[in-house]
C-alpha cells in the first residue's frame, strides 16, 4: 500500500468513525393536530363548510410529508368533533397508520354513560385522553359527577386536555387541587393574545397557580394563532417574552410541543411555527429540547 492510499483510507475511517459517534437526531412529537374528512357520508361537524381553508380532507399522509422534513416522527390527534363515533373514527386511523401515537378523545365527563364511553374507547391504549374547555371546567368543578368522571379519567391513567382563554389556568389549578392525581394539559398557552410584549399578570398569576400542581402540562402550541395576524410575525424575538415566561412558570419538564396543524395554516407555514420553538428550546440545551419535543409527551400522555 502506498502512502496516498494509506492516507486516503486513514481519512475514510475517521469520517465513518465520527459518522457512527454522531448522535442520532431526537425523535419529534406533534402533540397537536387535527384530522378529519368532510368527504364522509356524515360529513363532519367541523369545520364549517364556508371554511375555504380548513373544509377539506386533513390525513395523516398530508401532516407526515409537510412535518417530517422537520424532524417530526409521531403526532398526538386531538379530536375537534362533538359526535361520539368520531373518537372511533380517529382510533380506526389510528391503527392504520403509526404515525399517530396518540388520541385526545373528546368525550362529557356529565353525559349519562361517560363511564361506559370512556372505558369502550379506552380498551385501546392509543386512546390517551380527553378534551374538554374552560366553559365545561367553570360548570363541573362545583359538582360530583363531574368530578367524579374525571377521577375515573385518572384511574384509568389518562390524560386531560383542557383549552380556553387567559382566564382558564386558574380554574386548572383549583381542578388540579382536587384531583392531584389526575394530569392535566393546558391546551395553546391559554390561547393568550401575543403582542410582541411581556404577558399581562392575570395570565401569569393564573399559569403560576396551575404550574403549582406538578401534574399540570403546558402546551407550547397556537402561537402564530394567538398574534391574530394573518401573516404572523416570523421574527423568533416577538414570540420571546412569552416563551421566556413559560419556561421561567414551568421550567424543562413540563412544557410541551404542538402545531395546532391545520389550523395554524392559516397564520404561518409549519417551519415557522416549530422554527419559532426550535430557536428557543435548542438555546436551552439538547437535553431539555429532547424533553419539550417528546420526553415531556410521553409523561403526560404515557406513549
Amino acid at each position: 500500500m502506498d502512502r496516498r492510499t494509506f492516507l486516503q483510507g486513514a481519512a475514510l475511517a475517521t469520517l465513518a468513525g465520527a459518522a457512527a459517534a454522531k448522535p442520532a437526531a431526537p425523535a419529534l412529537v406533534d402533540c397537536h393536530t387535527h384530522f378529519y374528512d368532510p368527504t364522509r357520508p356524515q360529513g363532519v361537524p367541523w369545520p364549517g363548510k364556508d371554511d375555504k381553508r380548513l373544509y377539506r380532507r386533513v390525513l395523516p399522509e398530508e401532516f407526515r410529508k409537510l412535518a417530517g422534513p422537520h424532524g417530526v416522527t409521531g403526532t398526538v390527534v386531538v379530536e375537534a368533533s362533538p359526535w361520539l363515533d368520531d373518537n372511533q373514527w380517529l382510533l380506526d386511523l389510528a391503527a392504520k397508520d403509526d404515525f399517530i401515537v396518540g388520541v385526545v378523545g373528546n368525550l362529557d365527563p356529565l353525559a349519562e354513560r361517560f363511564e361506559a364511553n370512556l372505558r369502550r374507547f379506552g380498551r385501546n391504549r392509543l386512546f390517551r385522553g380527553i378534551r374538554v374547555g374552560h366553559a365545561a371546567v367553570q360548570k363541573g368543578i362545583e359538582q360530583r359527577p363531574f368530578l367524579r368522571g374525571l377521577a375515573q379519567l385518572a384511574e384509568l391513567d389518562r390524560a386531560l386536555d383542557v383549552n380556553g382563554g387567559p382566564a382558564m389556568p386558574a380554574d386548572v389549578a383549583r381542578l388540579a387541587r382536587q384531583l392531584p392525581e389526575l394530569r392535566i394539559v393546558i391546551n395553546h398557552a391559554a390561547n393568550l393574545r401575543l403582542d410582541g410584549k411581556p404577558p399581562p399578570d392575570a395570565w401569569l398569576k393564573g399559569m403560576r397557580d396551575a404550574a403549582r400542581q406538578r401534574h399540570v402540562f403546558c402546551k407550547v402550541s397556537a402561537l402564530v394563532e394567538g398574534t391574530g395576524r394573518e401573516p404572523a410575525p416570523r421574527e423568533r424575538a416577538f414570540y420571546r417574552p412569552v416563551l421566556d415566561a413559560l419556561w421561567d412558570i414551568f421550567g424543562e419538564d413540563r412544557l410541551i410541543y404542538g402545531s395546532n396543524w391545520p389550523v395554524s395554516d392559516r397564520f404561518a407555514p409549519y417551519a415557522t411555527v416549530i422554527g419559532i420553538v426550535r430557536t428557543f428550546f435548542e438555546a436551552q440545551g439538547a437535553a431539555a429540547a429532547a424533553k419539550f419535543f417528546r420526553g415531556n409527551a410521553e409523561r403526560a400522555y404515557k406513549f
